[in-house]
């Protein structure tokens, strides 16, 4: 059967309603890159469960599924608290304040995490944001 996203059968978003993730940070990230080459998969959602750990990373450059990103900043890595779905576009907020929104996802590092590519207008990575450990993380 095929991917219902790499065949184009959804036109509209499905996701009607679906809890926030929220989560805690456990590791803050420094560095920059303007060559990363993150692959973006063409699914537009990942279901992530109670107690995975996974990799926050940040780019300005407007892409999306199935593009690569090459300008990034890394922001942190953080532990879920509760199973959800997050979809491209959900809001992404670290210790209250709103750092972006989903661009997509690379699997470079899978099954060990995701990383989950969240568009921004500034690269700012987590320790030049200041960010702690167990800052609290919500996205969607």
């Amino acid at each position: 059967m095929a991917d219902p996203y790499k065949t184009g059968m959804f036109k509209m978003n499905p996701y009607a309603k679906k809890k926030p993730l929220k989560g805690n940070l456990v590791v803050v990230l420094d560095g920059k890159y303007e060559e990363r080459g993150l692959k973006l998969i063409a699914q537009p959602s990942r279901c992530l469960l109670q107690n995975e750990v996974h990799e926050m990373i940040l780019t300005d450059e407007t892409k999306g599924p199935g593009d690569t990103v090459n300008r990034i900043a890394y922001l942190g890595f953080f532990t879920v608290k509760e199973s959800t779905v997050i979809v491209v576009g959900d809001e992404v907020k670290v210790a209250g304040n709103v750092v972006g929104k989903i661009a997509g996802f690379d699997e470079t590092h899978m099954p060990n995490h995701y990383n989950i590519v969240i568009y921004s207008d500034e690269r700012i990575s987590g320790n030049e944001r200041n960010l702690k450990l167990d800052d609290e993380v919500e996205i969607g």
